[in-house]
C-alpha cells in the first residue's frame, strides 16, 4: 500500500506505516487524508499484531500544514485530523510511535494516539500551538489522561519543547534510546508482541481505550471549541499570519 505521502509494508503480523514528506513531514490535507484511508484499510487486516508508525526525513513531524488553518480550509482540516488520530487511537491491535527526530504539533498528537512510543535521545516533543494563539484539540483531550493535568498544562499553556528524558520523565514515552539502538530496540518490541495472542492483544486494547475515555463527546465539543470559537478571534487569525509571514504576531487579546 503505497501513496505519495504514505508507505504500509506488512510482514510477519507487522505493519509499517511511514510517513513520507521528508525533511518535516508536515501533515496537508492530502497527507491526512492518505493516513486515514491507510488505517481505515489496515484495521481490516485480521492477521496483524502490531502496527508500527514512523517517518522519513528528519523529523518525525512538524505538524499539520499552518496554512490548512485558514478559514477556507481548516473547516475540512480539523475534522479530518481528528478522524485520522480516532483511526489511530482506536487501531485494533497495539500501536508503536518510533519517534526519529522531532515531534511536534499534529507529530505530537500522533504520538500520543499511539499505545507505546520509542524516543532517540536527541529527538524532542511539544505542543507549540499556543505560539500561534491557538490549542491542540486532540492534545487537550488526552495529554492529561496520560501523564497528569500538571505536566499537560505546562505543556500546552507555554507551549515549550520538551528533551526525549523530559518525555521519559513524565511518561510520554515509554523509552528513549541513542540513534543507532532504535531499530534493535523496535524489532525487540514487535518481536515481543507478534508473539502474543491477538485476540486477546486486541481486548487488552479495547479494554485500556475503554478506561482511557470515551472519544467521541469530548473531541466533538473541542471541535466546536476550536472552528468555532477559538478561530472566530482575532489574536488567531493573527498567530497564523505572523507565523505565514515570518514575523512577531502583535496580540489584541481578543
Amino acid at each position: 500500500m503505497t501513496d505519495s505521502f504514505i508507505t504500509v509494508e506488512t510482514k510477519n503480523g507487522a505493519s509499517t506505516l511511514t510517513l513520507r514528506r521528508a525533511p518535516l513531514n508536515v501533515l496537508d490535507i492530502a497527507a491526512l487524508s492518505g493516513l486515514e484511508s491507510a488505517l481505515t484499510e489496515l484495521s481490516r487486516d485480521e492477521n496483524l499484531r502490531v502496527l508500527i508508525l514512523r517517518a522519513e526525513g528528519k523529523m518525525f513531524s512538524a505538524g499539520v500544514n499552518v496554512a490548512d488553518h485558514t478559514p477556507d480550509k481548516v473547516g475540512e482540516m480539523i475534522p479530518l485530523f481528528d478522524r485520522a488520530c480516532r483511526a489511530l487511537a482506536n487501531f485494533p491491535c497495539p500501536t508503536l510511535a518510533v519517534v526519529h527526530g522531532h515531534a511536534l504539533g499534529g507529530g505530537c498528537e500522533l504520538v500520543l494516539c499511539c499505545d507505546l512510543a520509542v524516543m532517540t535521545d536527541k529527538a524532542k516533543i511539544g505542543q507549540p500551538e499556543i505560539h500561534l494563539a491557538a490549542f491542540a484539540p486532540i492534545a487537550a483531550m488526552r495529554l492529561p489522561l496520560m501523564v497528569g493535568y500538571r505536566a499537560a498544562a505546562d505543556m500546552l499553556l507555554t507551549g515549550r519543547t520538551l528533551t526525549s528524558d523530559e518525555a521519559l520523565k513524565i511518561g510520554l514515552v515509554n523509552a528513549v534510546v541513542p540513534a543507532d539502538e532504535l531499530e534493535q530496540w523496535v524489532q525487540e518490541k514487535v518481536t515481543q508482541l507478534s508473539n502474543l495472542s491477538r485476540v486477546a492483544l486486541t481486548m487488552t486494547k479495547r479494554a485500556l481505550q475503554s478506561g482511557f475515555g470515551a472519544w467521541d463527546a469530548s473531541a466533538s465539543e473541542l471541535e466546536r471549541l476550536y472552528l468555532d470559537e477559538l478561530m472566530k478571534t482575532e489574536d488567531a487569525h493573527e498567530g497564523l499570519a505572523a507565523f505565514m509571514e515570518k514575523r512577531a504576531a502583535v496580540w489584541k487579546h481578543r
